[in-house]
């Protein structure tokens, strides 16, 4: 994922910061625009433990005015992507004192106990827009000027012919990405480990198809994805006024890029401006349209809905609602009781597709859901039919019930069609006694019983539906 999800001890030492905001915040709309008391675009998200952040500049150009007039960049927060908070303006142009004009497009990224809020601004030098950088130790701020200047300027070696709408993107090796760039001119050059310094000579990459602005970069098992704004009438749009959500995908964060295709089609207003993130194991797009009551060209409002991947990997076209997703809070239900034996084994499988994981399955996390990703997932795809998974312990363990958390990545994987829980009795496997229903019901742990077993070995045969794949987030086996 794009945002690597920052520790709740992290969001915890913002509490006091949070709870100061959140006396001013104001809630939103629960549907789609997410706000309308004000006018938003330019949306970016950010993921901080269980809650999703979007920054945002604010749209002010009177009625009639055919101009952005942008002064001011917001926040809004919510824990469920359905229901939001606004905590008003949190940085302005006034933030850069070099600044004099045009607070647009940003994107905040954490690093290193820090939130840095990267922003396209008129610096009042030569030329016209610049990319500026701003830091604070909450996501909330207060943010101050990291950088005393511009970061992007025209003065930069090969800048972008409109520098604008920066993004950036920390690797999990800690290298810092940015992107940005306007007028068909996509640039990017990696970042100092400081945050507001370049390293080495700004390239352009390749492979970005009619890219025309506003490129969003975030990465999912493994593979570097890049959105951004295209203004084409070859299967983008029907004019070249507006324009829709590209994506290409790379194995390196610098490129080549490889087009895949249209993930948003056009929207009601003429510029397209979107992001990506995942909470509580759902992706969301969050995007701008001009669907407010009196919005236009110039009036935009933020909206958010949900985003789906293949199994291969390729994203699906996002569906734009006026309801917006359905509450997604989280939580799930709470692991079974009892001494739960499968962490001191080793696991083995049948199959496991190259970018998942087996650890995931008794590594102890707590899924919220049968989407969530973020304590690793077993999955077999592409295989079909029967699998298995299977403990071993160097000794003889007494076991009298399991309990199984199934992956479903509304792709390839679904839920399995059934179950079997058979032991190794020396020579063979065999069912276990007196089973009961194998259950495999989504967002839960599915308690299967049994007589006890005295055993060195347990497999959990799963048969997939037809058609698909079967993946675990968990599976616990319990001593009586």
């Amino acid at each position: 994922m794009r945002r690597r999800p920052i520790v709740r001890a992290l969001a915890a030492g913002c509490a006091a910061v949070l709870a100061a905001s959140l006396a001013l915040a104001s809630p939103a709309s629960a549907a789609n625009p997410i706000i309308t008391t004000i006018y938003t675009a330019d949306p970016a998200p950010l993921v901080v433990g269980n809650t999703m952040y979007i920054y945002a500049g604010r749209d002010e150009a009177p009625t009639g005015t055919n101009n952005f007039v942008m002064r001011e960049w917001h926040v809004l927060s919510s824990t469920d992507a359905a229901n939001w908070t606004h905590h008003g303006a949190r940085a302005n142009i006034g933030t850069f004192g070099w600044a004099g004009a045009d607070a647009w497009a940003s994107e905040v990224e954490y690093r290193n106990g820090r939130y840095y809020w990267y922003t396209s601004v008129n610096g009042r030098g030569p030329g016209w827009m610049d990319i500026g950088v701003a830091v604070a130790d909450s996501p909330l701020g207060p943010f101050t000027d990291a950088k005393g200047g511009p970061l992007i300027s025209d003065s930069t070696p090969n800048s972008s012919p409109l520098n604008i709408d920066p993004t950036v993107f920390v690797d999990d090796d800690g290298q810092a990405y940015l992107y940005w760039g306007g007028y068909w001119g996509a640039r990017a050059v990696r970042l100092a480990s400081n945050m507001i310094d370049t390293v080495g000579s700004v390239v352009t990459p390749q492979g970005l198809t009619n890219f025309w602005e506003a490129p969003f970069m975030f990465k999912r098992n493994g593979l570097y994805y890049m959105i951004y704004a295209a203004n084409d009438t070859q299967g983008c749009v029907t004019s070249s006024s507006y324009a829709c959500q590209r994506y290409a995908t790379a194995t390196n964060p610098m490129g080549p890029w490889t087009h895949r295709g249209v993930v948003l089609g056009q929207v009601s207003s003429t510029t397209n401006h979107a992001g990506v993130a995942q909470l509580n194991g759902q992706w969301y797009m969050i995007y701008h349209n001009a669907n407010a009551p009196g919005g236009g060209n110039f009036r935009r409002s933020v909206a958010v809905d949900r985003m789906y991947f293949n199994a291969d990997g390729t994203i699906q076209p996002v569906v734009q609602t006026t309801t917006g997703p359905p509450p997604n809070p989280g939580g799930g239900v709470q692991p079974p009781a009892g001494t739960n034996l499968a962490p001191s084994a080793t696991a083995s499988t049948s199959y496991v597709s190259a970018w998942e994981s087996l650890a995931a399955i008794n590594n102890g996390g707590v899924p919220t859901s049968s989407a969530d990703r973020s304590n690793l997932a077993y999955g077999n795809w592409p295989q079909q039919g029967t699998q298995w998974i299977e403990y071993r312990w160097p000794s003889a363990r007494s076991i009298n019930r399991t309990a199984t958390y199934w992956f479903d990545d509304n792709q390839g994987i679904d839920l399995p069609a059934s179950c079997q829980v058979q032991y190794w009795t020396g020579s063979a496997y065999v069912n276990v006694p007196n089973q009961s229903t194998c259950g495999v019901a989504a967002d839960t742990y599915n308690v299967t019983t049994f007589s006890t077993v005295s055993t060195t070995r347990l497999r959990l045969n799963i048969t997939s539906r037809t058609g698909y794949s079967t993946g675990v987030l968990e599976w616990m086996a319990f001593q009586p």
